[in-house]
C-alpha cells in the first residue's frame, strides 16, 4: 500500500464533495448473450459513449486469480516494485501521470500487450503474475473484438470486422493498465474529495475496464453533470475512445471519466486499451458519413499517440485534428 503524509497529500488536486451514496441508475447495460446487444451497443456508444457489459464469457476464477496476484504485487516495499522499471513508456508508476504535471492518489503498472516488451517484476511470485496476465490480455482482447463486430452489425457496416481487424493486427499498439488507489483516510478535507486521475477520455479505439467492488469511477454526461458508476467486479465497462469517435464521425463519442479516491477501501482496476498500428490512418469511415461533411482531419495513429504526449489529461486531444465543431 502506498502510504503518504498529509504534507505530501497537498501537492493532489481536490473537487467539491460528490461521492453520492447511491448511484446512477441510468448507466447502460448490455448482456452480450441477447440478440439485441448490437442494437443496444449502438445506443450506448450514441448517448454516453459508455456501457457495463454482463455475461461476457470471460471466466471469474483467472480474474480474481490476477487481482490477488496484483495486490501482492502493490503490497511490496517501493524499492521493489520500481524494479520493474519507470513508467518510459512502460512499467511501474506512482502519483505522476504522464509528463506533463499531471498527478493522482495512484500507483499504476502500465504494460504492451506485445510480449516482446515484456513486464519484468521481481519477487517469488513474478512467473505466475507473468502468466496471469498473460492470459488476462488475450481474454479481454477477444471479448473487445467481439463487442467491436457487434458494434460494426449495429451500424450496419458490411465489413463486420472494420474496427476488430485493427485490434487483431500484430502491430496493434493495444495498451493494458492496472491502477491501483490506496485507502485514504484523509481525503475528507473540509468536504472535498481527492482525485484518483484526473478527469480525460482514452485516445484509442475501445477500453475495457475491470474493477474490484470499490466505488470511484465517474463519467461525464452531455448535460454537464458527473455521475458515478455503481461498482461491479462481475462486470466489465466499456469506453468509447477518441479514435472511434473519429471513425464514426462524431456518432460515437468518447466518454469523459475520472477516479475519485477512497477513504476507507483501496480499489484496483484492470484496462486494456485497444489501439490500432501506429501506422493506421484514422478518419470517418465512408460508409458513415454518407453525403455529409468529414468532421476530422485523416492522421496515423502515430501522429495522434505523439500529439497526447504535449497535452494534459483534461485536454481536448481532438481539437487539433477537428475540422469543424463535432456536434
Amino acid at each position: 500500500m502506498v502510504l503518504l503524509s498529509k504534507t505530501t497529500t497537498e501537492q493532489f488536486s481536490y473537487i467539491k464533495n460528490c461521492m453520492a451514496s447511491t448511484f446512477s441508475s441510468t448507466i447502460p447495460i448490455v448482456d452480450l448473450s441477447k440478440p439485441d446487444a448490437k442494437t443496444l451497443i449502438v445506443k450506448a456508444c450514441e448517448e454516453f459513449g459508455f456501457f457495463k457489459v454482463i455475461n461476457h464469457g470471460v471466466p471469474m476464477e483467472p480474474i480474481s486469480q490476477l487481482e490477488t496476484e496484483t495486490l501482492k504485487f502493490f503490497s511490496m516495499p517501493l524499492n521493489e516494485k520500481e524494479k520493474a522499471g519507470p513508467p518510459n513508456p512502460f512499467g511501474y508508476g506512482s502519483k505522476r501521470i504522464g509528463r506533463n504535471g499531471d498527478v493522482g492518489w495512484v500507483e499504476y503498472l502500465l504494460l504492451n500487450t506485445n510480449q516482446e516488451h515484456g513486464f519484468s517484476p521481481s519477487g517469488k511470485n513474478a512467473e505466475k503474475l507473468r502468466g496471469l496476465l498473460t492470459s488476462y490480455m488475450s481474454l479481454v482482447k477477444k471479448m473487445a473484438c467481439d463487442i467491436l463486430e457487434l458494434m460494426a452489425e449495429g451500424l450496419k457496416i458490411q465489413q463486420k470486422n472494420v474496427f476488430s481487424k485493427l485490434l487483431m493486427d500484430k502491430q496493434s499498439d493495444s495498451v493494458f493498465r492496472v491502477n491501483h488507489y490506496p485507502a485514504c483516510p484523509e481525503l475528507a478535507v473540509n468536504g472535498q474529495n481527492m482525485i484518483g486521475f484526473g478527469e480525460h477520455t482514452d485516445p484509442q479505439i475501445i477500453s475495457l475496464l475491470r474493477s474490484n467492488n470499490t466505488s470511484g469511477l465517474q463519467i461525464y454526461l452531455r448535460d454537464g453533470s458527473w455521475i458515478p458508476v455503481p461498482p461491479d467486479h462481475n462486470s466489465f465497462f466499456i469506453n468509447v475512445g477518441d479514435s472511434l469517435q473519429v471513425m464514426t464521425n462524431g456518432r460515437f463519442r468518447s466518454v469523459r471519466h475520472r477516479v475519485l479516491a477512497n477513504g476507507f477501501k483501496s480499489r484496483l482496476s484492470m484496462i486494456y486499451f485497444g489501439g490500432p498500428p501506429l501506422s493506421e490512418k484514422i478518419a470517418p469511415l465512408p460508409s458513415l458519413i454518407k453525403g455529409k461533411q468529414s468532421l476530422y482531419n485523416e492522421f496515423t495513429w502515430f501522429e495522434y499517440k505523439n500529439s497526447t504526449y504535449g497535452s494534459k489529461l483534461a485536454d481536448n486531444r481532438l481539437g487539433h485534428f477537428e475540422r469543424i465543431a463535432a456536434s
